[in-house]
């Protein structure tokens, strides 16, 4: 079997107003072709279909008409879960519908771990793989909180969950994993930050208190590939070769200008479990600039963004050092692009200033995240280290707790 793993594709994702739907719509259809081309059998999604829990209708449409389309191709399997964006309910919403056509859909965990176990059958109908289809795993699916937990505790009981989810999965998967052909392989999926992973930014931690979820080492031996999802860099974990994160589908801030988009391919074998992977780059459909400069420096570098040839106008952001002298910067800036195949979103000036024998660098409110604010803020107050991570800590379990209020 020859299957394909894409995750992080953040349909209907607004960037900075803007809509993607553009670059999404072109995204999914280079994937069309690549799984024919590839001659793909089954499509993985790791997590996070959509931005957010409630996505435009514009979004739900690409959604829908990739998989109407995707019935037309060499695909005969595909398994989707749910990640920290997706709605469960919504991405379950069509679940039996989308079965029958071969479409499995976990969009959050059941009582029965038993149902994230999905085996996948050949034409002739004999078992070929199986899929251990974990999706986001909340708080919630591990325990209610303990009145009176600390902090500390609390982080332990979610990592333990973690770890103690997979290895029931793995349990029950092996139970079924021997056939008269040989061991199936078997494959994983997660939506979670793994030790060791790198984000291209700060991604905020997806459970609270430590950014390192579980360890390569945690996943068993059980598993011959790990396809993971939620880190937007594509990357090996741990250094092990069978447990990967694919990264997004195209770069989803100005921070991942740099990355390389994939997806991933991995063959596998009956009886031999995996035998290939290889990487297979998502072209660009949209440029991502962020230039810096002083004012002169940066109209040249807009110069050599404009591409006429470009389908998409390239999306800018800039930072002005120093003092640029004009008047109207932003106006000036806009005059001066009016005519090239791009379009500036954003516009800083970066300068600084002297106060008494001090040099202050200005920092706006706007590049910084809300945990950023708040350190700065224990900062202020003189806290120490281990005061500031307790209060840390705090804050990041409220944010946890405003973003299950929305959820439920």
């Amino acid at each position: 079997m020859r299957l394909l793993h894409t995750s992080d594709w953040h349909l209907g994702q607004k960037f900075i107003g803007q809509s993607r739907d553009a670059e999404h719509e072109r995204a999914l259809d280079w994937l069309l072709q690549t799984i024919e081309q590839e001659q793909i059998d089954a499509l993985l999604v790791a997590g996070d279909v959509f931005d957010v829990h409630n996505p435009p209708v514009s979004a739900e449409a690409l959604y829908y008409r990739f998989l109407a389309r995707l019935m037309q191709t060499s695909c005969r399997h595909i398994v989707i879960i749910g990640g920290n964006h997706d709605s469960p309910s919504k991405l379950e919403a069509p679940k039996k519908l989308l079965h029958a056509l071969g479409i499995h859909v976990v969009g959050a965990v059941t009582e029965e771990p038993a149902d994230e176990i999905i085996l996948l059958k050949n034409a002739a109908g004999e078992p070929e793989i199986i899929v251990a289809a974990v999706p986001f795993l909340r708080d919630k699916d591990f325990k209610i909180s303990i009145a009176g937990e600390s902090t500390e505790a609390r982080i332990n009981r979610i990592k333990e969950g973690i770890y103690e989810h997979y290895r029931a999965i793995a349990h029950l998967s092996a139970d079924i994993a021997q056939t008269r052909l040989g061991r199936l392989p078997v494959i994983s999926t997660g939506h979670l930050y793994a030790k060791g992973a790198s984000a291209s930014d700060e991604q905020n931690n997806i459970y609270i208190g430590n950014l390192e979820n579980i360890a390569a080492e945690q996943f068993p031996e059980l598993f011959d590939y790990v396809a993971l999802g939620h880190i937007h860099r594509p990357q090996k974990v741990g250094k092990k070769n069978h447990i990967r994160y694919c990264g997004s589908l195209i770069p989803l801030s100005f921070s991942e200008i740099a990355d390389k988009k994939i997806v991933l391919i991995c063959d596998f074998d009956t009886g031999k479990g995996l035998s290939n992977i290889r990487e297979i780059a998502v072209p660009v459909f949209r440029r991502l600039c962020s230039l810096r400069g002083s004012l002169s420096e940066v109209e040249e570098k807009l110069q050599k963004v404009h591409d006429p040839a470009a389908p998409l106008p390239a999306w800018v952001e800039i930072v002005v050092e120093g003092d640029p002298g004009v008047a109207g910067l932003v106006r000036h800036l806009r005059d001066f692009a009016k005519d090239m195949n791009l379009e500036i979103l954003k516009i800083r000036t970066e300068r600084n200033v002297t106060a008494l024998d001090e040099t202050v660098e200005s920092i706006p409110l706007e590049s910084l995240t809300p945990q950023a604010v708040f350190l700065k803020r224990c900062e202020s107050q003189g806290l120490d280290a281990e005061e500031t991570e307790r209060m840390l800590n705090a804050f990041k379990e409220l944010q946890e707790w405003m973003i299950t209020e929305e959820e439920l």
